[in-house]
């Protein structure tokens, strides 16, 4: 892991196209500001996680088949 000190209004720049901003100190919380393409994606890591687990969860669940789906989609069309 590479650790840095940075203060308020100083940035770091990764893969020359994502620059994290401080842009606030209040006690023990700091906010960043990040500039990235939007085809980077970006989370919090709980919520990265929970993600994951729901992906997981997707891809464990029953596979329906080609002609199950039509049924589906025909069911749900009327």
């Amino acid at each position: 892991m590479l650790v840095l000190t940075r203060k308020k209004d100083q940035t770091i720049v990764i893969n020359d196209n994502i620059e994290i901003t401080v842009l606030e100190i209040q006690g023990d919380q700091v906010r960043i500001g990040i500039n990235a393409p939007r085809s980077v994606s970006i989370h919090r890591k709980e919520v990265f996680l929970e993600i994951q687990e729901e992906n997981r969860k997707a891809a464990k669940s029953g596979n329906v088949s080609l002609d199950g789906l039509m049924k589906i989609v025909r069911k749900n069309n009327g």
